[in-house]
């Protein structure tokens, strides 16, 4: 017999949540509400077979691909890169989309997937097997998370990202074209893939020192200034977008260290308070956040109702980032 639970608390801005996709719903359960495991898994299974993730899914080509390409959809014209946008249809943006819904990786549709991209995906770059990864860390950091949360073995894209990080802490994908220092967004998408890559096996001590020295590199900037002037390193950082890609902002900072912190225990580190500041004063009057921006470029579909319009995404990750560092207030 099902486990009887019902909403512990009346809130409109929850209502809403709960009245969006089962890929927000499972998560608003467990991660605002503090639902029984058994219910919010319940919800989080029907990602598969309704909704948001069934629609994906349904665009899965028949070698488990999406697009026809790893990185690049099959066909691809530049032209349409600098007139529309980055194109994010093909498997990579695929997959990180549907971890994002929550796809349970136990699923049969979820295990048969990554055997397929196993065996017939290769990266455009230089024909790579796509699980063995690519070249540049912004895309292997995704990758591992990935991989991490569907249960493949990553661990060599893990060690080749251990020893590519730079001597300031962070990652940069310009490192091959001689870049020395990290960016904020190629050091999110590799401490993401680190952090997930822990949770899945325990990491190695290599790869704990590492993601603490990438933690180190955002922290020291307060996660979005740059260390030199003080001043904001990029306007946008300060923006709230929603699909990130391998874009960066504080809240998908912020969503990463409650994360880790709820991972290994640990209270939020001090040199957030900035964001989180930052975070509250974007809440609008109606108790929801907006969506601020959105990359560019060919999607499956939306997931939010536009620019400036209240987003049920942001508004999830700013609640539950609001109230892991509420708890743990004096």
């Amino acid at each position: 017999m099902a486990q009887a639970w019902s909403t512990p608390v009346t809130d409109p801005v929850i209502d809403w949540l709960l009245a969006s996709d089962p890929a927000i719903r499972w998560q608003v359960m467990r991660d605002l509400l503090d639902a029984p495991e058994s219910l919010w898994k319940a919800e989080r299974a029907k990602v598969d077979t309704e909704g948001w993730g069934a629609r994906l899914l349904s665009h899965q080509d028949d070698d488990g691909q999406w697009a026809a390409g790893a990185f690049i959809p099959a066909g691809f014209d530049a032209h349409e890169w600098t007139e529309h946008g980055q194109p994010w249809t093909a498997t990579c943006f695929s997959l990180s989309q549907l971890r994002e819904f929550g796809l349970d990786p136990s699923s049969d549709r979820a295990r048969r997937t990554v055997d397929l991209i196993g065996a017939n995906s290769r990266w455009d770059e230089g024909g790579q097997p796509y699980w063995q990864g690519e070249v540049e860390e912004c895309i292997n950091g995704r990758t591992v998370a990935d991989g991490a949360y569907f249960g493949v073995d990553v661990s060599r894209i893990v060690d080749r990202l251990v020893g590519e990080a730079q001597a300031d802490g962070g990652w940069n994908c310009e490192r091959a074209n001689g870049s020395l220092r990290s960016s904020f967004a190629t050091t999110i998408n590799v401490l993401e893939g680190l952090l997930a890559f822990e949770r899945a096996t325990g990491g190695t001590p290599q790869s704990k020192v590492a993601r603490r020295a990438g933690e180190d590199y955002l922290l020291k900037r307060h996660l979005f200034r740059r260390l030199s002037t003080g001043e904001a390193a990029d306007k946008r950082f300060l923006c709230l977008c929603h699909p990130s890609r391998w874009r960066y902002d504080i809240l998908r900072a912020l969503d990463y260290f409650r994360a880790a912190t709820l991972l290994c225990g640990a209270a939020p580190d001090p040199r957030l308070s900035e964001a989180i500041g930052h975070l509250r004063s974007r809440r609008l009057e109606n108790g929801a956040w907006p969506l601020d921006w959105r990359p560019a470029g060919r999607v499956w579909f939306d997931v939010d109702d536009g620019v400036d319009a209240p987003s049920r995404w942001v508004t999830l990750k700013a609640m539950r980032v609001l109230k892991w560092w509420d708890a743990h207030l004096p």
